[in-house]
């Protein structure tokens, strides 16, 4: 596979879109089958996404499973669901069910998801013409400005506070926390109410409340959150589940809205931009996915793209949470920088939290070092080779990338190498998709100001 776009630091990425489009033309060539895959969440709603395959019993069934597997591990994390339906291959549905298990290879997707929608994950073989249909929902969302509004964002190196009067902000402060090392539930709900408390001090009332965190919500419940990694499971029920909802009622119980990181990024493009079609990209202590469709509207969709695979190399880094390989979180992430610098030939205090690493990397970065410039350039080609495969699932006018590895002159440099992976590999790409990287402070404070205008007041 050759790059026209090399990733400098990592002679072995394989990028997932370069790998579907050599898959596809070669099954077609080879009098390819057509599978559908279908993926069912909450409600009855269906995402669906239709590729082709080579002809079983042709030689190629285990590359046909490898192919499939690694887009419906993509597909599951995007759409988010509970069955996995497949049309076209009893075979890759079958592999697919063992697979999906608590015991399978895919046991920690299995769980999560088994988890957020409350129904144990199943899968379903179909025959082609019995495929499922897309069954979609979306709806308006955020873009509230009227009266006065705390917009809080939840990371997990800080957390960003912000005051904000009839749509502009009076107060942001950010406060370095240590929220996923932490497994007293007390730690996380005093720190949460202190910066709201910080920003009601700075308005006469306090009217909502609009909350960014990274994880899973559901009715502005907390289902999965990495903050909470240090938490037992009994904490987590008793006291961690309701946080965001215990907390709004120190303020009276004002309108609450809770909203994954990653859709909050998507809405604050949206807002500035006032156009849809944008996916918003935060590269922080993880990697945080949120989706602005064309209407202009959120979709329900999970957008968990820590988790989708970008990377088909087998020999790809490992995440230490899910078990799986070449996903998301280890290349757009403090990980990713942490993971690149050995290679770049810059060596970090092992003793050092991973945001004290990043730190080291960005002070030398601001230093000029040419070291340091590689890391930010090998994050830039993953970018832009992966916006294009984010592109098979998503309908996108705008990335819009925020969080604290794209500060400074590094995201600058991580933003052209990425137009040029799609100047270069995808020209028809290149010519629909713009890239926006916001000012330093936006960047910075841009997610919880968003965040503030989430809940509608009624």
């Amino acid at each position: 596979m050759k790059l026209k776009v090399e990733a400098i630091l990592d002679k072995g990425f394989k990028p997932m879109v370069l790998v579907y489009r050599e898959f596809t033309e070669a099954a077609k060539a080879a009098g390819g089958n057509k599978l559908v895959i279908g993926i069912e969440r909450n409600k009855g709603y269906i995402s669906v996404f239709e590729t082709v395959i080579y002809p079983e019993g042709t030689g190629h069934d285990e590359e046909n499973y490898e192919f499939i597997e690694r887009i419906v591990k993509s597909f599951i994390w995007i759409r988010g669901g509970h069955k996995i339906i497949i049309a076209g291959s009893k075979l890759i549905a079958d592999k697919l069910a063992k697979a999906y298990s608590p015991d399978g290879a895919r046991a920690f997707d299995y769980g999560v998801m088994s988890k957020v929608y409350e129904t144990p994950v199943s899968v379903e073989y179909r025959d082609i013409a019995d495929a499922p249909v897309n069954n979609e929902n979306a709806a308006p969302v955020g873009r509230h400005l009227d009266g006065c509004r705390i917009g809080f964002d939840a990371g997990g190196s800080d957390r960003k506070v912000s005051a904000v009067i009839d749509g502009k902000s009076v107060y942001s402060e950010e406060v370095v926390w240590f929220p996923k090392t932490n497994s007293d539930p007390q730690y996380h709900y005093d720190g949460i109410l202190a910066a709201m408390k910080s920003a009601a001090a700075h308005m006469p009332r306090v009217d909502a409340i609009g909350v960014s965190s990274a994880g899973i919500y559901v009715d502005n419940k907390i289902k999965i959150a990495s903050l909470f990694l240090k938490v037992s499971d009994e904490d987590f029920e008793a006291k961690c589940k309701n946080m965001y909802i215990d907390v709004a009622k120190e303020f009276g119980d004002v309108p609450l809205e809770v909203a994954n990181d990653g859709d909050v990024t998507a809405l604050a493009g949206a807002m500035d931009l006032d156009d849809g079609g944008v996916l918003g990209i935060a590269m922080g202590t993880s990697e945080a996915g949120g989706y602005v469709d064309l209407a202009g509207n959120i979709t329900g969709w999970l957008n968990e793209l820590a988790f989708a695979p970008c990377d088909f190399s087998h020999d790809a880094m490992v995440d230490e949470w899910s078990g799986d390989y070449g996903c998301g979180v280890k290349y757009f992430s403090q990980d990713a920088v942490i993971k690149l610098a050995p290679a770049a030939g810059i060596e970090l205090d092992e003793s050092l939290s991973p945001a004290e690493k990043l730190k080291v990397v960005q002070g030398l970065m601001a230093e000029g070092d040419k070291r340091a410039a590689k890391i930010y350039d090998t994050i830039g080609a993953y970018f832009g080779y992966t916006i294009a495969y984010y592109a098979l699932f998503y309908d996108i006018k705008h990335v819009l990338i925020m969080g604290r590895v794209t500060s400074g002159e590094g995201g600058v440099i991580l933003l052209e190498r990425a137009k040029e992976v799609l100047a270069k590999e995808f020209p028809e790409l290149d010519e629909r998709i713009k890239l926006h990287i916001p000012d330093e402070n936006s960047r910075r404070v841009g997610q919880s100001v968003a965040a503030a205008s989430l809940p509608e007041i009624k």
